[in-house]
Parts: C-alpha cells; structure tokens; sequence
C-alpha cells in the first residue's frame, strides 16, 4: 500500500482539481445564482429570492465554502485536492438550501411567482421530493403518505416529484389522494414515473388521475414525465374536471403534435390560466396550432413559456398571433425555436398589444436583422418598463446596430440585456454600447459575448456599465479582444465605481483573432480547451439545492 501511495504521488491533475479557476468560481457562482432565483417547490413555501438578491447570497456562499475549502485543502495528506472539491461542492449546496430556507429578504414583485398563494395556518406542503430519486413500493408510500391520512389535515398543497411510483405504490397513493382531494389546491407530480415500463408508468398516471379527479386545483405540473399522447390521455379523468387553473407546467414531456391536441381537446377551460410552460417538447409547427388555441383561451395569462419546441416559421406566426388576446403578459419565453424573419415579424405585430411585458426572452430564434429591427421598433412605442431581454444567437450585425441603439436608449428600466453570440463586430458594439451609457441607473447584467468584436467594443462596453450602481456582471468573453485592449477595460472598470469584480471570465478571448477569418476551425479547438478543467466542472456542474440529511 505505501509503495502504491508512493507511485501516486507525482499526480499532475491534482494541479486541476484545487484549487479552482477563477471562471470555475464565476461558473458556480452563476449556477447558484439561477438555482436560488428559480421558481421550486422551495420557493413556493419560502418565497422566491430575486436575481440581486440570489447573486448576493451566491457570491457570498462561493467565498465562504472557498474558504473552507481551501483550509481543508492545506491538511490533505496526499494534497490532490479530491477531497477539498467534494467539500466545496457539498457545502454550497447545504447553504444554498439555508438561504432558501430563509425566503426573500423583501418582496420584490417582479420576481415574485405570477400567481401568489401564500400559505395558510399549519401544514399546508406534504413535499416528498427531497433526497436522491428513488423507486417506491406500496409499504413506503403508506408511510410517506400517512400525514394525509390524519383526521383535520390541512395538506393544500402536494409535491411527489422526483419520486417514483409503481402500479403496487400507486394503488396505495389513489385512496389516499381521493379521500384529501377535496381540499387539494396544488398538484406536483412531475417526474413520477422515471424508470418505469412504458405500460406500468400509463397504469400510474390513470391511478392518480382517477384519485384526484374534481379536484379544484390551481396549479397541476405533470412536467417531466415522457407523457406523449398516451401520456396526457392517461390523465384524461384529471384534466378533463380542471376549469379554474392558473398554472400549469407540461414541460420536458415529449409533447408532439398529437399531444398538444389531445391537451386541448382534455382541459375544458384556461380562461383563468396565468401560467402556462412548454418548455423542452417536440411539438413542432403542427403541435404549436394547438397550443396556440390554448393561448388564444388564456386571456389572463401573464408567463407563458414555449422555449425548445421545434417551432418553426408557420408555427410561430400562429403563436404569435394568439398571444395577441394576453393582454395581461409579464414575461414571455420562446427561445431556441426556428421561427425565422417572417414569425419575427408576425411577433413584432402583437407585441404592442402587451402593455405589461416585463420580461422578454427571444434568444436562437434566426431572426436576422429584420426580424430584429421589427421587434425593437415595436417595444419602442410600448414597453419602456421592460427589464429583461435576451435576444442571444439571432445573426444580428451592425446593421441592425442602429435601431437597437435607438431602442435600447427608451429602454430606461432594464435590469438585463443579452445578445450574445451574434455578429455586432466592432461597428454595431460602439453604437449599441454608447445608448447603454447614459441612464440605464437599473442595468445589472449585460452579455454581449461572441460577437466578433475587438478593442473599440470591449472599450465602449466598459464605459458602458463603470459607474452603474448595483451593477453585477459585463460578459464580453469569446471576442477578439487584444492584451493590450483587455488592460484598457480593467484600467476602466477601476477608474468607475464598480471594480473589476464585474468584469466576467475571458478565458474564451482569443487576442490574435480576426473577426473576418473563417471561424469553423475555432470551433474544433475551443472544444479541446473546454477540456482543461473537465476534473473540477464535471464535480460542480450539477451542484444544486438538496435536502438535508
């Protein structure tokens, strides 16, 4: 054995794993932030923190476990730093629940869950959702469900995500669940089903669906559940007695065509509807006429999220066009689909019809300049209380520079802005840097990385956001940034009132790039680098909230 220790000794990826990149550090730090200011089961019971609010905790939580971290490091006998990452990893994840635990430190309404439902005297949450995802048979789900069998319970609100139920433990579930359902108002069972055969998992959501059948429920997230079809049929009994919902969450579900209609066709009514996420579905331009038909009856919807749904040009006009009867919406995300110049058009043609429109989510949608330049001419006329847009990976070059520029100096109340991985260069960066400099006093988070710029963009931008109280984070990695260019932002982030701690990562800055030279090959190599610290990511990429031991 000492021999063996011996050999070992020399390790060099101990160097890799302690102690950690400063992006490493940035990376979890914005992890936690997303983990902290995401709507969750914990959020509904504690509050939902908001985005400063989470960055604040986040920042301090990282230094905190660093510290710790660092300290355990330094006593290591074979010094590798394995055991130190563990730490940090495993205490982030214990703060973060604390901080969750907490709530929010004040209200702060635009973060706050569209439909707010604070809870009532005693037990309202039966959450069995903590913990590693486990397997359930019928003597266990007798036990995690006892608390509802108790005479004057007053279980509102039910979370068994993350839990898997078999035909055995759901037979055991369905009596309990008919008895309480009566007084049910929030049903979370999403993810329910993992692992279990096609026919079994389709047994299960009819068990459950009979149980909780008249229920007058506000809030139903069957999401992550591979439902399919057969899946949403499955809950027909369930759906089909829903009319006073406000929120529901059908994402990552395998929503296709066929799907979405038999969605339709089940829930008799969306009319008080104010959530409504579709995130992650194959839903395609066919399955998106029928969502848009649920849009069109969800006229008090105010988030509406239909992100990663393989929407293309016709599907996207029709969306577009339903969302013209939301009149109440807050924030809207349809990222990541393939609606193209004539859907962003279309899109342009509703937006004056949402007055309240707070958040904006459009990123990867092809666009073009066109579609751009339509959409920022529409806020313009309406929405100079928008706080959030993102509008990353849309091909958007200098020419659309200037009516972004004109839209964004209206845009007084912004608190983000994202157009990453675009194409402004350094003629449309000055333009759109120079409307960000004067007011903008809101503007927290500003990403304009990858977009081929150099020196005079990289400037402009950190004059941009210097003096900006409160401001957060500028991202202008993956440019074309020379050593001598980076030197001139930090010299003026240090001049401003903000430090360089605002400054984001630049390991991805290529300083001899050349925004006209073919970049197909930089893709190959950045892809070798990304490897460089795989040790240390892969252990922190999936650091996220648990429940204590």
């Amino acid at each position: 054995m000492d021999s063996a220790a011996q050999d070992f000794q020399p390790r060099t990826f101990s160097i890799k794993l302690w102690p950690p990149s400063e992006s490493t550090r940035l990376m979890l730090v914005e992890r936690m932030t997303k983990n902290l200011s995401t709507e969750s089961i914990f959020s509904r019971k504690y509050g939902l923190l908001g985005k400063e609010e989470a960055h604040e905790n986040a920042k301090r939580i990282e230094q905190l476990c660093f510290a710790s971290a660092d300290e355990h490091f330094k006593t290591e006998p074979d010094g590798d730093g394995s055991s130190a990452v563990q730490l940090y990893a495993k205490e982030t994840s214990k703060m973060m629940l604390e901080v969750l635990k907490k709530g929010p430190r004040i209200t702060a309404e635009s973060e706050a869950p569209v439909a707010d439902t604070p809870l009532g005297p005693g037990d309202t949450v039966l959450d069995i959702s903590g913990g590693k995802r486990a397997f359930i048979e019928a003597d266990e789900a007798k036990e995690l469900l006892s608390p509802l069998t108790k005479p004057g319970n007053s279980y509102r609100r039910i979370c068994f995500s993350n839990r898997s139920f078999g035909v055995d433990a759901a037979n055991v579930a369905g009596p309990i669940l008919e008895s309480v359902k009566n007084q049910l108002t929030e049903v979370d069972i999403s993810d329910f089903v993992a692992g279990r055969p096609e026919d079994e998992a389709l047994d299960v959501m009819r068990i459950f669906s009979k149980a909780l059948e008249g229920s007058v429920l506000r809030y139903l997230n069957i999401s992550d559940n591979a439902l399919g079809e057969k899946g949403v049929r499955a809950f027909s009994e369930l759906l089909k007695s829903q009319e006073n919902l406000e929120e529901l969450y059908v994402m990552n579900d395998g929503i296709s065509e066929d799907a979405a209609k038999a969605l339709s066709e089940l829930i008799p009514s969306t009319e008080k509807l104010k959530v409504l996420h579709f995130h992650n579905n194959m839903t395609g331009d066919e399955g998106a006429v029928y969502v848009a038909e649920m849009v069109k009856q969800s006229p008090n919807l105010e988030s509406f999220r239909c992100s990663a749904t393989r929407i293309g040009s016709d599907g996207g006009v029709a969306l577009s066009e339903a969302l013209g009867t939301c009149t109440h919406l807050k924030k809207l995300d349809l990222r990541d689909n393939l609606f193209g110049v004539d859907a962003g058009i279309a899109l342009s043609k509703t937006l004056p019809k949402l007055p309240d429109l707070v958040e904006l989510y459009l990123s990867d949608l092809n666009l073009e300049n066109k579609g751009t330049v339509a959409i920022v001419n529409a806020l313009k006329q309406l929405a100079p209380q928008l706080e959030v847009l993102e509008m990353a990976g849309n091909e958007i070059n200098a020419q659309a520079a200037p009516a972004l520029a004109e839209f964004l100096t209206a845009m007084q109340s912004l608190k983000k802005l994202t157009l990453a991985e675009n194409e402004l260069k350094d003629a449309g960066a000055v333009i759109i840097a120079k409307s960000l400099e004067d007011g903008h006093a809101d503007l927290k988070e500003l990403d304009v990385s990858t977009n081929m710029f150099q020196r005079a963009g990289a400037r402009c931008f950190a004059r941009a956001v210097a003096n900006k109280p409160g401001f957060v984070q500028l991202n202008i990695n993956g440019n074309f940034i020379s050593d001598e260019g980076i030197d001139e932002v930090k010299d003026i982030l240090k001049a401003g009132k903000n430090s360089l701690d605002v400054l984001g990562s630049l390991d991805e800055n290529d300083p001899e790039g050349d925004p006209d030279d073919d970049e197909e090959e930089e893709e190959d190599e950045d892809a070798k680098d990304d490897d460089d610290e795989d040790g240390l990511d892969s252990k922190l990429q999936n650091v996220k909230v648990e429940q204590d031991d």
